[in-house]
């Protein structure tokens, strides 16, 4: 009986363990979203948040690996409570905050709002409480074992995706053709929205890319941080008005002064082909251009 109940909890453990590397794994794959997540509570800039979402990651598949190698059992066992208590105190936050957006625990695959991941935490919990008391395997690499899984999650992730605030300096993003976009903002619709005065934020994107709606996210996110005037920033989009609906619920970002660009051609001849592009204008003068790679925190803040 003894037996059976040690085989038991192994496995119970294990399949905790997959699931930790099931969350991690997913998270990489939806990691540009998952930043924006962690960037949406402004516990941390945006360039520290790709740290951190990063850091979550690494400490989930550290864990997770060390649940499935069944050593160092205290360590692994107690680490996994704090995270999961960690997490449980963030959703609480969130459901006070009145939030119900996902908590992408598994990335974008499975959507889980804040009150249906509580209740998967405690769940997790509680079968972490069943096996609670286990002895540990006594190899005796376990401690070298630990390194190993700290070393390859930590390389693996920086590997896989790289922060942007790391790659975007090297490989800078230069898409908009500024002769060609003055010649747009001197003719209709933009020409009766005053962009030549003042300073403004001109997104231009299409609705059906899914970068844009995150680089929208972003922007709104910042306004919304450091109470920039909203009616200084104009979207320009791409598409049609369903297009632009669906592209604001995807997004989650604020409503901003947006228009419809009807000359295709001339839009997308003016950002060389590519979206989403994100331009600074003093008085009508380009003084930066962002893709949704580079996109500068503390530059936009300065800018205003």
């Amino acid at each position: 009986m003894d037996v059976a109940d040690s085989l038991g909890k192994s496995v119970l453990k294990a399949l905790l363990g997959l699931v930790f590397i099931a969350s991690a794994v997913l998270k990489i794959v939806g990691l540009d979203s998952f930043e924006i997540y962690v960037y949406s509570y402004h516990f941390f800039s945006l360039n520290f948040s790709f740290l951190a979402a990063r850091a979550a990651i690494i400490v989930e598949l550290v864990l997770g690996l060390g649940l499935v190698s069944q050593t160092l059992h205290k360590l692994y066992w107690w680490g996994s409570m704090a995270m999961l208590l960690g997490y449980t105190f963030l959703l609480w936050y969130a459901l006070h905050l009145g939030r119900t957006d996902s908590c992408h625990c598994f990335g974008d695959v499975l959507q889980l709002d804040p009150k249906q991941s509580l209740v998967k935490n405690l769940v997790l919990m509680l079968f972490f409480l069943l096996v609670h008391k286990m002895e540990s395997w006594r190899t005796p690499f376990r401690w070298l074992m630990l390194c190993l899984f700290v070393m390859a999650s930590s390389i693996a992730v920086f590997v896989i995706s790289p922060p942007d605030n790391l790659t975007s300096n090297a490989d800078p993003e230069q898409n908009l053709q500024v002769e060609l976009f003055d010649d747009l903002m001197a003719m209709p619709p933009l020409d009766t929205l005053h962009l030549d005065e003042g300073r403004h934020i001109v997104g231009i994107f299409s609705t059906g890319c899914e970068y844009c709606q995150m680089a929208a996210r972003k922007l709104s996110l910042m306004q919304q941080f450091y109470g920039f005037p909203a009616e200084n920033i104009t979207f320009v989009f791409l598409g049609n008005e369903e297009g632009v609906a669906r592209f604001y619920e995807k997004s989650e970002s604020a409503r901003y002064r947006d228009v419809l660009y009807p000359d295709v051609v001339s839009l997308l001849k003016a950002v060389n082909g590519n979206f989403p592009v994100v331009v600074l204008l003093d008085n009508g003068e380009v003084v930066h251009e962002f893709g949704f790679r580079n996109m500068n925190e503390a530059e936009i803040k300065a800018f205003f």
